[in-house]
């Protein structure tokens, strides 16, 4: 019977127990010279979890995780989830502004972050930012013997240790109690805490699982950053279902994924098209023994068809494409190593077990073979947006299929085809990419008149973002100067990667930019100016 199929544990605590109980000894996080078992990660989780307790972390508290990919965050997720705590997984290096939003809006209780990364102090940080936010009540730092501590800045391996000896007395959730708060930019551009169940990241997953075939004796790497649910879900507790060997990195450097596959065989490799093809270029430039890979697994925007035949016949015996989202759990329909050649490179697959696909116009349900929004439904569907009642409400119809925003086409053999977003939505390196916020940031230099981001074809990243200027008469302004007043307020990944001056933009009778008209007139060959 498929792991998808079975009648399984439908909490976190309890997926864990069972699979500690079945294989203690079994590999579970690799993370550079560090080998933990899933006894080793039950132990831990379990000690933090009575620290956080003593904290007076109860169920039902947001516990942010700022962390990169590393065992910590899994122990303080699996800590989390044994009080009945939901956990808040934020980009760790997400820009200060955006960090004291989630970080309010969720209402966190506790901050798990690093010490330092990416030489960003976060002593500093949150010694600016925590009498801002009224409900943080204590910020844990990991990777630090020689910052300053008090009541409310806490040491991660003094809470571990200070614990390791007590009993466990988690509350173990119910299957419908959240697990997780994810934020993501929905459907409009602006952030939303997206509430997952226990049982709907655990459906998603072991449907994944399934799909994919995992078992005990695989090892998988380069899962996507853990604070995104295929990372949270697929990525970690799949291997908690499956039994499989979770390989952490957060290295980004050319080839340090192909370094991991030939130094620890790793047997299934995820990433998104952009880290395929920069790894492919990598291994023709300096080949790695990748003999152990079965499976490679691109997850993101739609994947083109050149690269997964040049997947299959440089790193892989099969490359699998994933159609997932935040909103869904995760993995809404993917490919699979029994499909037709044909429908891996053309298709991102059928939909995951009890998930449910339409294409619709106007909200009205389109036959077969005909283009239109794709809307879901299924066991992964989020419980709404926090505190977004009205958001909850637009975004999910009467009959509880969730309208995604994107353009599909189901064919006559059930395989969904992703035709892309609506004229906003930009997808960059395999996400989707908002354009508003950049451009409300842009707008706010003195010296622009009018802004507008679209995305442009780009070998690498699939849609590089491009930001269309007109300056203020007579105003005297460089590229560089826009990505600069950028990056002082947004993430590294929201500023642009390319920026042109226009002397105007195309428009509708009604005002309105033309978008896709625009990205015609730049062509793929648009360069900075």
């Amino acid at each position: 019977m498929a792991l998808a199929e079975r009648d399984g544990a439908t909490t976190v605590p309890s997926v864990l127990a069972e699979r500690v109980a079945a294989a203690p000894d079994s590999p579970f996080l690799v993370w550079g010279d560090v080998s933990l078992t899933f006894a080793d990660v039950d132990h831990l989780s379990a000690a933090l979890a009575i620290s956080l307790s003593d904290l007076g972390v109860e169920a039902g508290d947001r516990v942010a995780l700022m962390l990169p990919s590393r065992p910590e965050f899994v122990v303080a997720l699996l800590a989390a989830a044994r009080l009945g705590a939901v956990v808040v997984p934020l980009e760790p290096r997400m820009a200060p502004g955006e960090m004291q939003y989630m970080l309010r809006h969720s209402e966190a209780v506790v901050a798990v972050a690093m010490a330092h990364l990416g030489g960003v102090d976060y002593f500093e940080r949150f010694d600016d930012l925590i009498d801002q936010l009224p409900s943080l009540r204590h910020v844990v730092t990991v990777g630090d013997e020689d910052g300053w501590f008090d009541d409310r800045i806490l040491r991660y391996d003094d809470l571990v240790t200070a614990a390791a000896t007590s009993t466990d007395s988690g509350s173990y959730p119910a299957p419908d109690d959240l697990l997780a708060l994810v934020y993501t930019a929905g459907t409009t551009g602006k952030p939303k805490g997206v509430e997952l169940s226990h049982a709907a990241l655990l459906h998603a997953t072991r449907a994944t699982c399934a799909a994919l075939e995992l078992s005990p004796a695989d090892r998988v790497a380069g899962v996507p950053a853990l604070f995104h649910v295929f990372g949270l879900g697929p990525g970690v507790l799949g291997s908690v279902l499956s039994g499989a060997a979770l390989v952490l990195t957060d290295r980004r450097e050319p080839g340090g994924l192909l370094d991991l596959v030939e130094a620890e065989g790793i047997t299934v490799l995820h990433g998104l098209p952009t880290v395929f093809t920069t790894e492919m270029a990598e291994q023709r430039h300096r080949p790695r023994d990748v003999s152990t890979l079965r499976l490679g697994v691109a997850a993101g925007a739609a994947v083109p068809e050149d690269l997964v035949r040049r997947v299959e016949a440089e790193l892989c015996p099969v490359c699998l494409v994933a159609y997932a989202m935040t909103e869904t759990g995760s993995t809404v329909a993917m490919t699979r190593a029994a499909d037709t050649p044909s429908a891996r490179r053309t298709t991102v697959g059928r939909p995951i077990a009890d998930t449910d696909v339409r294409i619709l116009e106007d909200g009205v349900p389109l036959p077969v073979e005909s283009i239109g929004e794709i809307a879901v439904r299924g066991p992964g569907l989020m419980q709404g947006y926090y505190r977004q009642p009205r958001e909850t409400a637009s975004s999910i119809d009467a009959e509880g299929y969730l309208r995604t925003g994107d353009l599909g086409m189901i064919d006559d053999e059930g395989y969904l085809h992703l035709v892309g977003g609506n004229d906003e939505v930009i997808f960059r390196a395999g996400f989707k990419f908002y354009p508003r916020p950049v451009e409300d940031r842009i707008l706010s230099h003195p010296a622009v008149d009018e802004a507008v981001v679209v995305g442009v074809g780009d070998a690498v990243l699939g849609q590089a973002t491009c930001a269309c200027v007109i300056p203020v008469e007579g105003a005297m302004l460089t590229p560089d100067e826009i990505r600069d007043w950028c990056a002082e307020a947004l993430a590294p990944d929201s500023v642009p990667d390319r920026v042109r001056f226009v002397e105007g933009f195309p428009r509708a009778v009604t005002g309105r930019i033309r978008r896709s008209e625009l990205t015609a007139m730049l062509s793929d060959s648009v360069t900075v100016e």
